[in-house]
């Protein structure tokens, strides 16, 4: 279970809260997820932009990681996600 605390009582935009809450509700045992940022828009109705934006915001506040992910064929893959 995440502790949502140090989320509440920061100055992050909401558009970065709601993408942190939305990724660690999704996120494995380990706090892992890969959504794609078109699924994350879609379900959250934002922009692809609004989300990138906030994933930008998490990754600068430490709160995120992101690794990019290939597939075999050397095609980009949906970024795996780890919440900090």
């Amino acid at each position: 279970m995440t502790n949502f605390r140090a989320i509440y009582s920061s100055d992050l935009s909401h558009r970065a809260r709601v993408v942190y809450m939305y990724l660690a509700d999704r996120a494995d045992r380990d706090g892992k997820c890969w959504p794609a940022i078109k699924t994350i828009a879609a379900e959250l109705n934002l922009s692809r932009s609004t989300v990138k934006r906030a994933l930008d915001d998490l990754c600068k506040a430490k709160l995120l990681t992101k690794e990019t992910r290939w597939r075999e064929n050397g095609g980009l893959t949906s970024n795996l996600y780890r919440i900090s």
